[in-house]
């Protein structure tokens, strides 16, 4: 197994998640059943996804020097994550994101960002040594922009493969798209950067030809219970997804970038590590929470046929 380590740079939260049997409407209380607090944010997420599917992963991150963010560490640590870039903020709370599920499993989310806004491309200075060994950069857009382009312009110049989760949906830059290897959009997120409405095959290829033309030659378009759509150069691929119940849709995106990096470190073709990845977000919305819903590495690669693992 040839392990290349991954980057992730992103955002670290505590997750309050209350389950209800429908969401509330604008203006409306619904009383809810259980709460429970998760270790979150769409950066942490992906990281411990990485991780636990064998990846060897280091966090660039910023938490408030609190309680909540001093547990993270820990957590981060027990996940065998190198958090010696992971920093501590003494003025900034540690992000916090309110989370209400339904008994569908489709959820709503508010994050309060704290520290995680603080991270800026300084931080990413102090953490320059961490990329001299590195294959692999994953990201997210819930730290701010100006440090998302910083770090994939510069891990693009030193020859490292950059992806993008452009979540929460945001407008890119076409020099941030033209600096990454690949592009992980959900389908809302497709449709805000391609301004096409996905509805089918052909409106989804239509949308990530779009994308690709800003300067991101690789799309993968995830696409919930109907799998993920795959552009990879002049090839277009439909992978479907794995038939679970799901009891909650949270971190199943994140699980789909950790998984996706890791396959890709073992040098996996596209196609294989989106089979790899819907495997993994197939098992994380069939359970409850974000972190505590990522599987291991044996949860998954057994059930991927004919697999070079």
């Amino acid at each position: 197994m040839n392990i290349n380590k991954i980057i992730v740079v992103g955002s670290c939260n505590t997750d309050m998640t209350i389950m209800t049997n429908r969401l509330p409407i604008p203006g409306e209380t619904v009383l809810g059943g259980s709460f429970k607090m998760f270790s979150g944010g769409k950066g942490a997420n992906q990281a411990v996804a990485a991780a636990r599917l064998g990846g060897k992963v280091t966090l660039i991150a910023k938490l408030g020097s609190d309680l909540f963010g001093k547990q993270l560490i820990a957590q981060y640590e027990n996940e065998n994550i190198d958090i010696q870039y992971t920093f501590l903020d003494e003025e900034l709370p540690t992000g916090v994101a309110l989370i209400t599920v339904d008994q569908k499993g489709e959820n709503c989310i508010a994050v309060a960002a704290g520290a995680n806004e603080a991270l800026f491309p300084e931080d990413i200075d102090k953490a320059m040594n961490a990329f001299d060994d590195a294959k692999l950069l994953l990201l997210q857009l819930e730290i701010p922009i100006k440090t998302v382009d910083y770090v994939a312009k510069m891990a693009y110049k030193k020859g490292i493969k950059v992806i993008l989760n452009p979540a929460p949906a945001a407008s890119l830059s076409h020099e941030l798209l033209k600096s990454l290897y690949a592009i992980i959009p959900n389908r809302v997120e497709a449709e805000i950067l391609s301004g096409i409405k996905i509805t089918d095959r052909k409106s989804t290829q239509i949308a990530s030809n779009i994308i690709a033309e800003k300067g991101v030659d690789k799309v993968i378009i995830t696409l919930g219970d109907r799998g993920a759509f795959v552009k990879d150069g002049p090839n277009y691929y439909e992978i479907p997804a794995f038939n679970v119940q799901p009891i909650d849709t949270t971190a199943a995106g994140d699980t789909f970038c950790g998984a996706f990096c890791v396959a890709l470190s073992e040098k996996h073709s596209i196609r294989e590590a989106v089979e790899i990845a819907n495997k993994a977000a197939s098992i994380t919305v069939s359970r409850e929470g974000a972190q505590s819903s990522i599987p291991y590495r044996d949860e998954v690669i057994p059930a991927i046929k004919k697999t070079t693992y």
